[in-house]
């Protein structure tokens, strides 16, 4: 599969930070017992007037702008996100109409947990390449705080609200190198249907063996199959799940620390928004510069994993958002 561009990536977080004491004001735990074990120090949750959509919708906006494209020039739209806020239209058809879309484009979700977001750069790319378009605007949105049980202290400290939007273009001389799978588990499970809402369950100990034994396998099968060393990646983007599992795959990889960006500290586990976060601040941060080659792996629940490599392409430079950084 031909390779694909990074031209402009941009994050939106909600307005409420919630750190680690306010948590444990609600539920048994302690800022030392979280960080100690997750990594993560505070995440962000949407008011009453926020919701993926609208997070989804600031996102995309700031993407097109730093990318220089303009919104008639989008050729497909995906979204990846397992709590939009409605079953139907899907958020890929909410964002088509606030940002002013053009119609006759295709637009669709795409709910592949935590990997979510690089299952849809890979289908946004074969849409490109079998219905033609210049660009594809793929986004991952998350509002997990609305399916967290506040009383589970297993959960409730983990996962965060958010979203992130980037800007593709095809690359003909690069390879995507898409590695895609999924080993069918309910190790991470919510309840799509009953009179109560539906709350978010883990099996912590199953997720962490899952991760550390998938992770380093797929960020070398995805080098592998693009024919590359991990010398020659600038950057690892590596879904923010959890800081232990993360140590445990770089020093399983034997690779430099340096090279796995990480932000879980600020902003917990976004799921399918959490890599596209992540570029959204390394662009803004102005550390992502044309040329730049990129590996990007995600893993989550399903049980499934992804991974493929990026170029980054000539967007325009991004200016840090002050509303949303640390």
């Amino acid at each position: 599969m031909n390779g694909l561009q990074l031209m402009g990536a941009a994050r939106a977080l909600p307005s409420r930070c919630v750190t680690n004491q306010q948590l444990s004001q609600q539920v048994d735990t302690t800022d030392e017992w979280v960080r100690t074990r997750t990594g993560i120090g505070q995440r962000y949750f949407c008011t009453k007037e926020e919701s993926a959509v609208t997070l989804a919708a600031q996102a995309a906006q700031k993407a097109l702008l730093a990318s220089g494209v303009l919104p008639q020039q989008i050729g497909c739209v995906v979204c990846a996100t397992l709590s939009s806020n409605k079953a139907t239209p899907s958020m890929a058809c909410q964002l088509q109409q606030l940002l002013g879309l053009p119609e006759e484009i295709p637009t669709l979700d795409v709910n592949a947990a935590c990997s979510g977001f690089l299952y849809g750069v890979v289908t946004a790319a074969g849409l490109l390449e079998s219905c033609g378009g210049e660009y594809a605007l793929v986004v991952g949105a998350e509002q997990l705080s609305k399916l967290l049980d506040m009383t589970d202290r297993s959960t409730c400290v983990l996962f965060g609200d958010g979203a992130g939007a980037a800007v593709f273009k095809p690359d003909s001389g690069e390879s995507l190198a898409p590695v895609l799978g999924c080993r069918g588990s309910d190790a991470i499970w919510a309840e799509a249907v009953g009179p109560v809402p539906s709350r978010i369950r883990m099996d912590g100990k199953a997720v962490f063996r899952f991760a550390v034994e998938t992770v380093p396998w797929c960020v070398n099968k995805t080098l592998q199959k693009a024919c590359l060393t991990l010398d020659q990646v600038d950057w690892v983007i590596c879904h923010q799940a959890n800081a232990r599992i993360l140590d445990h795959c770089i020093k399983k990889l034997q690779a430099p620390g340096e090279k796995f960006y990480q932000n879980i500290e600020f902003t917990g586990n976004t799921s399918a928004a959490s890599i596209p976060i992540l570029l959204g601040e390394m662009w803004e941060k102005g550390l992502l510069s044309p040329g730049q080659r990129l590996l990007c792996v995600g893993f989550g629940a399903g049980l499934t994993w992804a991974g493929l490599t990026l170029r980054v392409g000539q967007g325009k430079k991004g200016e840090k958002d002050n509303e949303t950084a640390e």
